[in-house]
């Protein structure tokens, strides 16, 4: 981390409190909310950009950008979406694709070796602190003050509390996290319908009965698991979708949520996640699903396409999802290949902490802007037009749906539709054209967060339902503050992984049954030999210090 030498630490984060307050009050495209003299470095920046205003560059310009390239829409370069950005703004990107699969190891490379684009998209917090001590990326923070439409949404939408939770030692947040209306919870569990339908069942609404409804297919179907799983590849926590909403049923973060550190809001202390009481029984689900075969064990090893070729050819009729791969993947091909067959995703199913959905959800991953964009005489244009691409309504209508009359029509705020011939997640799967394959817009690089109006305007009927009944629950507390310093970052930086990776190991030696859970307590005797305490004593003095030095 920075260590400024100059200013105490209380006034480094009063100042940055400050600085938010007023440049989320500001409602200019001036240099003078941040604190910093870019009177030489707006070639190309417009003089008065403000919320609602189309960016465009006073003369061409060009970034690059990092791409994460995905599968299954490949980057082209005759997409229209590229094209018409540049009509607009004046602005051409100029992408480093890098594959889906690779995109983190290779992204650390780049920035390791200076040869990092100028702009950093698809990052997720907290992978950005990894990067701040070398001085690679940008203190985002001290900079918001050239994107209006990025602080008008914080403010509106009362997002502070969020920035807040990734702040950094130096009270600066070092990555511009997409920003969401609402929360959006994106996977479940769905199941085969018209089995259940088959046998007299109902779409279980807790997970007992999710349970009871996986006993009931299994003593139809005794030479078959009734669940078997995915997204265990490429994550370093294997069933890393199931263990996220199983996880959050019990109040906690796990699979691809999971972090060391949770906030108990009633101690008002930070515990240990893979030592709580709420884990263990997280777990000992899992264990009991697996011990009477009622879920596949290979759920934790198996890659995607073997998960869901056990569904297409009927040897389970579970599986998670998310809205897109329910209708594009499972839903379209079992209508080809089993007759009357029909399968639904669920609200993710109840359990001990109630109706309930993960804390800080409005916030999604972001931009970090490498350092070296400071050295460029068009940084404020750059700060400009990330702003309108990523953060204003008119941006990101554009990189959703594209081209009004030529990839989508609208009869109304939020009423849109992609136009004939062309697909969209699967809205007409015989339609020869799809807008991310063959257009470049909804792309994941650039496409996501909004105001719920935009969010919720691709949502197929499935999703709209799932969305709205997960609408009704109550976010679980957010993080409070708790930045380390220098010092202490590495030290927890030495602890976190040794902790990470043996919860990972034990939790799926506890789920398949190669280790007993009577053996719970020397599991967390074993965390404490490797830091456990220490590392949770580290975090509580960091959120002890932020409440005193600021109030």
């Amino acid at each position: 981390m920075k260590n400024t030498g100059q200013l105490s630490r209380r006034q480094i984060l009063a100042a940055a409190g400050f600085i938010g307050l007023a440049t989320l009050t500001g409602c200019g495209g001036d240099d003078g909310g941040g604190g910093k003299d870019l009177s030489k470095k707006r070639h190309g920046a417009m003089k008065n950009y403000r919320v609602g205003d189309q960016f465009k560059a006073a003369e061409p310009l060009s970034f690059s950008v990092l791409y994460n390239n995905h599968p299954g829409y490949p980057l082209k370069n005759g997409w229209l979406f590229w094209k018409e950005l540049t009509r607009r703004t004046g602005v051409t990107l100029k992408p480093t694709a890098v594959p889906l699969s690779d995109y983190e190891k290779k992204r650390s490379l780049l920035i390791g070796a200076g040869d990092a684009p100028l702009i950093i998209p698809k990052t997720y917090h907290p992978s950005e602190a990894a990067f701040v001590s070398s001085g690679a990326i940008l203190p985002v923070s001290e900079y918001v003050h050239l994107m209006p439409n990025f602080r008008e949404k914080v403010k509106k939408w009362r997002l502070e509390p969020e920035l807040d939770s990734i702040r950094q030692s130096d009270g600066n947040y070092y990555l511009l996290p997409g920003l969401h209306e609402k929360p959006k919870p994106g996977y479940s569990l769905s199941l085969r319908t018209d089995v259940l339908d088959r046998l007299g069942l109902s779409l279980p609404t807790t997970w007992d009965e999710v349970y009871s409804v996986f006993k009931a297919i299994k003593e139809e179907y005794p030479d078959r698991y009734p669940f078997s799983d995915r997204w265990s590849d490429n994550t370093p926590f294997p069933a890393g979708a199931l263990m996220s909403y199983l996880g959050q049923a019990y109040g906690i973060g796990a699979g691809w949520t999971y972090e060391n550190t949770t906030w108990d809001a009633q101690a008002k202390k930070f515990v240990f996640t893979g030592a709580t009481d709420a884990f263990r029984q997280m777990i000992t689900y899992l264990h009991k699903l697996v011990a009477e075969k009622l879920m596949d064990p290979e759920s934790f090893t198996q890659h995607d396409d073997e998960a869901i070729q056990k569904l297409l050819s009927e040897r389970c009729f579970a599986i998670s999802a998310n809205p897109q791969e329910l209708v594009q993947n499972y839903r379209y091909n079992l209508e080809r290949q089993v007759e009357g067959a029909t399968i639904e995703m669920v609200p993710v199913p109840l359990g001990p902490a109630g109706p309930v959905v993960m804390g800080g959800s409005r916030l999604e991953n972001g931009l970090m802007i490498s350092s070296k964009a400071l050295d460029s005489d068009n940084f404020v244009a750059m700060m400009q037009f990330v702003d309108w691409l990523w953060y204003s309504d008119e941006g990101q209508e554009f990189a959703k749906w594209g081209v009004e009359n030529e990839t989508y029509t609208t009869s109304g705020p939020g009423r849109y539709k992609v136009k004939d011939g062309i697909t969209l997640m699967g809205s007409d799967p015989d339609a020869p054209k799809d807008l991310q394959k063959d257009y470049g817009f909804s792309n994941g690089v650039f496409a996501y967060g909004g105001t719920w109006a935009l969010v919720s305007s691709s949502f197929l009927p499935d999703e709209k339902k799932f969305q709205d009944a997960m609408a009704e629950r109550e976010q679980l507390p957010i993080d409070p503050p708790h930045p380390l310093q220098s010092t202490e970052q590495e030290q927890a930086t030495l602890w976190d992984t040794p902790l990470r990776d043996h919860v990972t190991q034990n939790t799926l030696k506890f789920a398949l049954g190669k280790r007993p859970l009577s053996e719970w307590d020397d599991y967390v005797a074993e965390l404490k030999s490797k830091n456990m305490d220490q590392y949770i004593d580290l975090h509580n003095r960091a959120y002890e210090r932020y409440q005193k030095e600021n109030g």
